[in-house]
């Protein structure tokens, strides 16, 4: 707001009243309220230093790069750089047109068409919606009769469009190293399921990810019983092995646990990540949100303890840093509290500090019994899990906040066992056979087992590998067969809660993709059956007979399998109590004075390294760290200052007989003698986006710690490696972007810092044109719902042909995406080890009192009626005026040819089907940013033109808006007073950002709510 006011509007401000008026909000204050990145918050002059090169580096590098840059910037980013297919300004090429000679059914030129299918990811499914333009898949939606998705999507699914088109793919069946057909391959599978047949399975083993698919487990199992002696092992780096081996301890089953947020009022999470990560994310993420609502009586409140910073720890009331080991201590601490019947006395010595705050809560949860709930994470031992199940017991949580019921995934309870026993069994000679379904044990595994030397053992003499890549399994595999993408194959998936959902084909194989039902289909003698007759006959055999077709047909449309109630005696029986009389306590690793923690996380945009050469979520700013295009070493400010420690620094890392190089990352709310390295990086062989990019952490695991372990050494260096963080990019200059207040102060009107305060004035003039009477387009964005995920970005990027630019480019300031999701942290230099921590997505503005559009020479971008700020892209010339103009830093400048320069879509056919045909690819030279998708307001506008109507203010969803997990983004007509967006904007906690420049934007923002400071010590400090 600004600060003073001429007594005379007609008076023009002096210099000094407007250098006054732009100072920062508070000029008493020793450092920032909200800061990006500890030089920012120390203002030293460091991160003064650090943007003057930045911006050095950027003006050198604007005539282009030099040939040794050009040709690493074509090596790293390949298939990538032809994304945005053929430049919309640049000459085309000749291209060959030829009409229906039959047209298909239902396709209309110009009109897309949706069919719904499903993902999975870690033996979890998400309902999807997938965009057709005659023929082709071009963005992916989440299906809203999906109980996971409801409409949304996180960024592994909304990415997975870009991994169907990918021209790195593996295309062809390879034997030995030479180019086979399919037709051999079968061949081979016919004499090896005789031979089998005949050895009743002896010497066979099948490896696999996580399964969730009904059909492909009925193969299995019927596999099995034609050759009892098969066996059947699955893993992945990211699995559930010690929720579910502590589920067998308490109850004695491996039950797996749902929780209920929408039925809680107090949530405490101990090491968990629970609304990031995957579809059960997606839910989770939609529950919190809901439950946040400051209309409500009791909004959740949620309390964190964890080793390393999540989204769960950053949307958390409370968060406390402690190490991974230390959790035990702080579970076993509010069981006593809480007089759980068998739980441990452990020496709490470690968590001393927390004990005041650990007593406080376990007071709150006595006091919330039936509506709260402790979540254990993954990554934690089986005995958190067990001690986790019998607090949830005493609190009454289970059946309430905590249902249990069998896991989707029906394969082994222990994947790292399993793999260990499959491992063991190789090296001993038992397993002459092995087919590998979708996995990559040689880089997945943990490193003591050595995979690679294991699978080239002699006596495995067929060594069978299906993948979508031609990955370090394959290259040492006797077999590799290229695995079709899920949206070109026929299956089925089932998620956590039961819900059952088909997959169909949008698009016949680009390559000689098969399925693993195919492999395993030839297996049992049913050579040349296609997948959906698979998929159907397992599905009759479930569904009533009269009702078969129109049961299918419906589940194809709708995307969700009506299942028959079961049959009395055929539902699992109920978990009973849980009991801790089995659990074996372990004492609690402590690391020694000269050791540090490890902690193995899998990366927040890669996952564990099956996305590495997906260019966009390379290029997708991690939410926490806003790191890009590789992973780090993440350390406490107190751990750098202690072992001076700098930000990209190559330090050692070295646990117990393997070592490896990492660049170090300094992580404010990081515990602080714990490391924490993300997987995924360091591929030897994951395609020209993603092989050599970063380090394997996968080296330092262990098959008996793979999440944490103390013993770890970090050894200095003195060399730096450039890591490419956006942190400091496009920043606001002192200003408050981000507005918190509390759940108190907003039920007192005006109390809390969230109200609108439009300057009475403006610098800038009115649009020039005569603005609408029926539509005017804005957008709300609620801080108080948004977890900072990013599928926002990822979804805009593929709804708007936004090519990726590489890493170099990214060092330069130069990202493309449209929309942004800035990190703030909140607190003082004291609370720099555990800071606040806050997201902001932010597009364009669409102000109604433009600065860019006064500047631009050649009116390329203008004011509509229905007040968009509109870029014309052939009017452009690259004055980059109106980017210098923009206080909020949302233009994007094409410096290079991104979409073509480098690889032309010629040489890469698949990328040329990329493209959302309702957006023009933009060229080299040109500024570009978000456009409230005028493509969909437009097809709106058509619709209701032809139905004679006017558009309704909620019937246009942008790509962030659709896909947004919590819906925290709002977008309609605000002259609609019955719009959500109308209602939004006259919200008490409703503001704009940099309101008082009096740009007057249409993009506004709700005041972000916490439950407040109630911590009775100074060791945690308060969030929010």
């Amino acid at each position: 707001m600004m600060k003073s006011q001429p007594a005379d509007l007609d008076t023009p401000l002096t210099l000094a009243e407007l250098m006054r008026d732009a100072a920062a909000p508070d000029a008493e204050a020793t450092g920032p309220r909200y800061w990006r990145s500890l030089s920012e918050l120390a203002d030293d002059g460091a991160f003064t230093e650090q943007a003057r090169k930045a911006a050095a580096r950027a003006q050198a590098a604007i005539h282009g790069l030099d040939d040794a840059s050009r040709r690493k910037f074509l090596t790293l980013m390949g298939a990538s750089f032809a994304l945005a297919g053929v430049s919309g300004c640049a000459v085309q090429p000749a291209e060959k047109i030829v009409p229906y000679v039959e047209q298909p059914e239902l396709i209309v030129p110009g009109k897309p068409l949706f069919f719904a299918t499903a993902t999975s990811l870690g033996g979890d499914a998400l309902g999807l919606l997938v965009e057709s333009h005659m023929g082709r898949p071009t963005k992916i939606e989440g299906n809203p009769s999906h109980p996971a998705s409801r409409g949304a999507t996180d960024i592994f699914s909304q990415a997975e469009v870009l991994s169907l088109y990918d021209p790195d793919r593996s295309q062809v069946v390879v034997r030995n190293g030479g180019v086979e057909t399919w037709e051999r391959f079968l061949r081979f599978a016919v004499d090896l399921r005789e031979r089998k047949l005949a050895e009743k399975g002896r010497g066979l083993r099948i490896l696999t990810r996580s399964v969730c698919s009904p059909t492909l487990i009925d193969q299995i199992r019927r596999l099995r019983e034609q050759m009892p002696e098969a066996r059947w092992h699955s893993y992945e780096p990211v699995n559930r092995d010690a929720a579910r081996k502590g589920a067998e301890l308490a109850l004695g089953s491996p039950y797996e646990a749902a929780y209920h947020l929408e039925k809680a009022d107090l949530v405490v999470a101990l090491d968990a990540e629970l609304i990031g990560g995957g579809p059960v994310g997606l839910r989770h993420a939609r529950a919190f949100a809901d439950r946040r609502d400051p209309e409500a009586e009791s909004p959740l409140k949620l309390v964190a303890f964890e080793p390393t910073p999540t989204l769960t720890g950053a949307a958390a009331d409370r968060r406390t840093p402690v190490a991974s080991a230390d959790v035990l201590l702080v579970a076993a601490a509010l069981a006593k509290a809480l007089k759980v019947e068998g739980a441990p006395d452990l020496d709490g010595k470690r968590i001393e500090p927390h004990a005041a705050a650990i007593a406080a809560l376990a007071a709150e949860l006595e006091a919330k019994k039936g509506k709260a709930l402790v979540v254990v994470g993954d990554a934690q031992p089986a005995e958190v899990h067990a001690l986790g199940l019998a607090i949830n017991a005493a609190l009454g949580a289970i059946g309430e906040t905590l249902t249990l019921a069998p896991p989707a995934d029906r394969g082994p309870v222990d994947q790292t066992a399993s793999l260990v026993e499959l491992a063991r069994d190789i090296r001993a000679g038992a397993v002459d056979t092995l087919l590998v379904l979708g996995a990559n044990p040689v880089y997945e595994a943990p490193s003591d087992l050595k995979m690679a030397e294991v699978l080239q053992n002699e006596k495995l003499t067929a060594l069978v590998h299906l993948g979508l890549y031609n990955d370090e399994t394959a290259a040492i595999s006797h077999w590799h067969v290229p695995e079709a993408h899920f949206l070109e194959s026929w299956g089925d998936v089932r998620s956590s809660d039961g819900t059952c959902s088909l997959q169909q084909p949008l698009i016949e194989p680009l390559y000689q993709g098969r399925s693993a039902s195919d492999v395993l289909a030839a297996l049992l003698g049913q050579v040349g059956v296609p997948g959906q007759q698979v998929v159907r006959d397992y599905w009759r055999t479930k569904l009533p007979a009269e009702s078969f077709e129109r049961t299918w047909r419906k589940a194809l449309r709708d995307g969700v399998v009506e299942l028959p109630a079961p049959a009395e005696g055929e539902a699992p029986p109920a978990a009973g109590a849980p009991k801790l009389d089995k659990v074996q306590w372990p004492a609690p690793a402590a690391p020694s004075a000269d050791e540090l923690e490890i902690v193995f996380r899998p990366d927040p945009t890669i996952w564990d390294g099956r996305f590495a050469n997906n260019g966009w979520l390379q290029e997708l700013p991690k939410p926490l760290t806003t790191l890009t295009w590789d992973n780090a070493a993440l350390v406490s400010p107190k751990l750098a200052e202690r072992l001076g420690l700098e930000d990209q620094q190559v330090v050692l890392l070295e646990f117990r007989s393997s070592s490896v190089e990492a660049p170090v990352l300094i992580a404010p709310g990081q515990a602080e003698d714990t490391v924490t390295v993300h997987l995924g990086y360091g591929r030897g062989r994951a395609g020209r986006v993603g092989t050599g990019i970063g380090f394997d952490a996968n080296k330092l695991r262990r098959s008996d710690a793979p999440w944490s372990s103390p013993g770890l050494k970090v050894l200095p260096t003195d060399r730096r490696l450039p890591l490419a963080v956006t942190q400091h990019h496009h920043r606001t200059e002192g200003r408050e972007p981000v507005k918190v207040s509390t759940f108190e102060a907003a039920k007192h009107h005006g109390e809390g810092d969230h109200g609108h305060h439009h300057p009475d004035f403006s610098f800038y003039p009115e649009p020039p044109v005569p603005q609408s009477e029926d539509y005017a387009w804005a957008m709300a964005i609620d801080l108080n719902r948004c977890i900072g995920c990013g599928a926002c970005t990822i979804a805009c990027q593929a709804e708007n042909n936004i090519p990726v630019v590489g890493k170099d480019q990214v060092l330069n300031s130069r990202e493309l995406h449209w929309i942004r999701v800035d990190r703030y942290y909140e607190g003082t230099e004291a609370e720099k080890e555990n800071p606040a921590i806050h997201f902001q997505p932010v597009p364009c503005m669409h102000c109604e009192k433009a600065p860019c559009e006064v500047v631009c020479p050649v009116e390329a971008t203008t004011h509509s009626q229905e007040g968009l700020n509109e870029m014309t892209y052939n009017r452009c010339v690259g004055t980059r005026y109106c980017g210098n103009n923009c206080p909020y830093k949302v233009r994007r400048f094409n410096f290079l040819h991104y979409s073509d320069r480098f690889t032309s879509a010629a040489t890469t056919p698949s990328l040329q089907l990329l493209n959302n045909p309702d957006v023009t690819v933009r060229s080299r030279g040109v500024m570009e940013k978000c456009t409230y998708c005028v493509q969909r307001i437009n097809e709106a506008r058509q619709n209701a033109k032809i139905e004679g109507r006017k558009v309704g203010g909620d019937e246009v969803a942008t790509a962030c808006q659709a896909a947004c997990p919590t819906r925290a983004i709002v977008f309609g007509n605000k002259l609609d007073p019955e719009s959500a967006v109308s209602k939004l904007r006259k919200s008490e906690r409703s503001y704009a950002l940099l309101e008082e420049l009096g740009t007057v934007p249409r993009t506004t923002y709700l005041t972000k709510l916490t439950h407040g400071a109630a911590t009775p010590s100074h060791e945690e400090p308060r969030h929010g």
